[in-house]
């Protein structure tokens, strides 16, 4: 006996279901439409797009302009190309670095810190240089496990008392800002050891709090207006290089010799007539590079070539600026002539260290040249 085949026709049911999908679909493309044109969902992509900036740490300058959120995704993928190559022209030392307590900040399109750092208070080193960011918020004493505090070239014009709650810092660089004072709460960083306050240019005088930083052992305050060394320094018995170079100096005190750990001292580009005779005390002192123009008295067992003290007389030789044919100046910015300075003199000090001996004057020569 054969088996029963039973066929159903169920072609109009697969018209009836064709039918539908089709028309599910239309609805579906006009939904889309309809939902593109809405005022509802331009909102939604405004805020995603705000949030995913905020998240990446992009300031509100870059992608608001005139009160407009420009949400392209062109301009995204140009400041994340812009973080890729910062982040691949950083030296290679940084590269080694844990990026998990590593903050990296660079470029001029930035004015101030992003908004989620503030959620960040696990980083240890901050490394920020060469923006327009001007305030270093007051939550900075949140992050308690801060080691190192690089902020050198900004427009930073004032640091914020709070930093005094940072226990463990122990590097601190405010260089090429805009700071006329230091906060005395600096003091409290009892752990210190590096400290670089140069070219700002207005810095008269540092606090005498900072006189309980026992584990400092740098100190740059070059490039700014200070008229004699300050007491604090003096006070920092492990003070090892000090550079307090290319300010109003006219004299040193004479209890210099405080700092019996001192090895280079650079005290170039000042107005000293002498230097006194107790800086034959510095017993460690390698390292001492003067202006020589104004020089008539030294000890002169500091020229000795038998002593280990690589003593370096320069001369300058300024030259006026220049100007073209047309009759308009080339003015140079105070405080980039400063930092090229140091540039050279970092150089020259590192070429030094290799010499035997050094020539016990040297004649800093400036060229200019005019197409």
């Amino acid at each position: 006996m054969g088996h029963k085949v039973v066929v159903f026709d169920i072609s109009v049911i697969r018209a009836l279901w064709e039918t539908r999908v089709k028309k599910h679909k239309a609805w579906q493309k006009r939904e889309v439409e309809r939902l593109e044109k809405s005022a509802l969902e331009k909102i939604k992509e405004e805020w995603n797009f705000v949030a995913e900036c905020r998240r990446k740490g992009i300031p509100q300058a870059v992608y608001c302009k005139n009160g407009f959120i420009d949400t392209s995704v062109r301009l995204l993928d140009k400041i994340e190309r812009n973080t890729l190559t910062r982040q691949s022209s950083l030296p290679k030392d940084r590269g080694k670095r844990s990026s998990a307590f590593v903050f990296e900040l660079s470029g001029e399109h930035w004015t101030e810190l992003p908004d989620s750092l503030k959620e960040q208070t696990h980083l240890r080193e901050w490394y920020i240089s060469n923006t327009l960011i001007q305030i270093i918020p007051t939550y900075i004493q949140l992050f308690q496990a801060m080691r190192i505090l690089d902020l050198p070239k900004n427009q930073i014009s004032h640091l914020p008392a709070e930093i005094g709650c940072l226990k463990n810092l122990k590097e601190l660089n405010v260089g090429f800002n805009y700071l006329k004072s230091i906060p005395p709460e600096l003091g409290d960083c009892e752990n210190l050891e590096r400290l670089d306050c140069s070219g700002n240019l207005e810095l008269m005088e540092l606090p005498f709090e900072l006189s309980n930083l026992k584990q400092v052992t740098f100190v740059d305050i070059s490039a700014n207006k200070f008229s004699s060394v300050p007491i604090c320094v003096l006070r920092m018995s492990n003070l090892q290089w000090l550079d307090i170079s290319s300010n109003n100096l006219t004299d040193l005190p004479q209890d210099i010799d405080r700092l019996e750990e001192l090895q280079s001292f650079l005290l170039y580009k000042n107005k000293l007539t002498y230097l006194p005779y107790s800086m034959l005390n510095l017993k460690k002192l390698t390292l001492l590079v003067v202006s020589g123009d104004h020089l008539v008295e030294l000890p002169t067992a500091l020229c000795d070539s038998s002593t280990p003290l690589k003593f370096v007389s320069l001369m300058d030789n300024p030259i006026d600026n220049a100007q073209c044919e047309d009759g308009n100046e080339i003015m140079e910015s105070e405080r980039d002539r400063q930092h090229f300075d140091k540039e050279v003199m970092k150089a020259y000090i590192e070429d030094l260290k290799e010499r035997e001996s050094v020539p016990s004057y040297t004649t800093k020569v400036s060229f200019s040249l005019q197409l």
